[in-house]
């Protein structure tokens, strides 16, 4: 973690300040201002240092696979025979339905997340790979938890900020 960063999140501000931006990512600067209590220049300032120590990585629009015609998501493991490590990277980068990439540990060194048109369109990507390796894939069914972000207490300040609400409220 940047050092900046660590020390920005001590700042209860600049939570509220994430919290609200990860429940209203189009908020403008003046209504997060208002429901802050704090001036528009002192939220965009906070906003640019969050930025700066990397908390903040970017805005982004989060698309809806199905809608865009990928009804299937799959993750597809893969181990690459001798020598083949950057081949399969490179190829990963290169494919469309490649949504992300991630170099892991263990016997499967790469864990591809991919979105499909049809299971009949599986093969044709897993054909792309099996020179350089052999896969695993998993069907999606269903997402009990869909992507969010990590949270922004550590899990043992969390811990016993749930402790002391608990006790609170006995």
């Amino acid at each position: 973690m940047h050092p900046l960063a660590h020390k920005l999140l001590q700042d209860s501000r600049n939570v509220e300040l994430v919290q609200r931006l990860q429940a209203e990512p189009r908020a403008a600067i003046a209504d997060l201002a208002r429901g802050m209590g704090l001036s528009a220049p002192t939220v965009r300032e906070r906003l640019a240092r969050l930025e700066e120590a990397g908390v903040i990585r970017g805005y982004r629009v989060e698309l809806d696979p199905v809608a865009l015609g990928w009804p299937l998501t799959a993750y597809v493991r893969v181990r690459p025979a001798p020598g083949q490590l950057a081949r399969i990277a490179e190829l990963a980068g290169a494919l469309p339905q490649v949504a992300e990439c991630h170099r892991v540990t263990g016997e499967d060194c790469f864990i591809l997340k991919v979105y499909l048109e049809s299971v009949e369109r599986l093969d044709e990507l897993l054909d792309r790979f099996l020179p350089y390796g052999q896969t695993t894939t998993s069907l999606v069914q269903s997402t009990p938890v869909p992507l969010r972000a990590p949270p922004l207490l550590k899990p043992a300040a969390s811990a016993a900020a749930g402790r002391r609400s608990s006790a609170a409220l006995r």
